[in-house]
């Protein structure tokens, strides 16, 4: 993890949170007072987005929210049982554990940004629409014409300086080939 979260901020805000919010599951409050009184555990606790995609997380929601109450995932198992969460959590209290909560105007709420960190499990391509991956492909076709063009331009040119006629028409004539691909390519 690039950023380092003070386990005192983490404290200040589970405070504020629990303060400003209604938990949909009683279990999770508790949960977060746990955490909330256990420095070397809250050293492990990571806010983070997209929390499902973390080896070992825990995802909580307010009642302002329409997202699922409560669930913990640990590997590929998942499970929406809080008491079976906590005990995990007590057992492996050296292990890294990552939240997400979900809250109304969680994107907008300064306190859960200050101790929100990046989350290093989710797949590169995940934010990346149909459109951005089409647009994509289509720079790097475009980029890789203009490579194979500048480098059968040169060829022409060489061949020019050489007073070779036959390389000349070689050379423009697989320049005419890629130009006409690339046309019906990008039609």
């Amino acid at each position: 993890m690039e950023t380092t979260i003070r386990v005192e901020d983490k404290k200040i805000f589970i405070q504020w949170f629990l303060s400003h919010y209604q938990l949909k599951k009683r279990e999770s409050v508790w949960i977060l007072n746990y955490l909330l009184n256990h420095e070397l555990l809250l050293e492990q606790v990571h806010f983070v987005l997209e929390a499902r995609f973390c080896p070992r997380a825990m995802i909580i929601s307010t009642h302002c929210s329409k997202e699922i109450a409560f669930r913990f995932y640990k590997k590929h198992i998942v499970t929406t049982d809080a008491d079976k969460s906590f005990h995990d959590i007590r057992l492996h209290a050296k292990e890294p554990i990552y939240v997400q909560l979900n809250f109304k105007n969680s994107n907008q709420s300064i306190p859960y940004i200050k101790v929100l960190e990046d989350n290093p499990f989710i797949p590169d391509d995940y934010f990346l629409t149909k459109s951005d991956k089409k647009m994509a492909d289509e720079w790097l076709e475009y980029s890789l014409y203009e490579y194979q063009k500048e480098v059968l331009i040169s060829k022409i040119n060489e061949a020019l300086d050489q007073k070779d006629h036959q390389l000349f028409n070689y050379y423009s004539d697989q320049l005419k080939e890629l130009e006409s691909s690339f046309i019906i390519k990008s039609e």
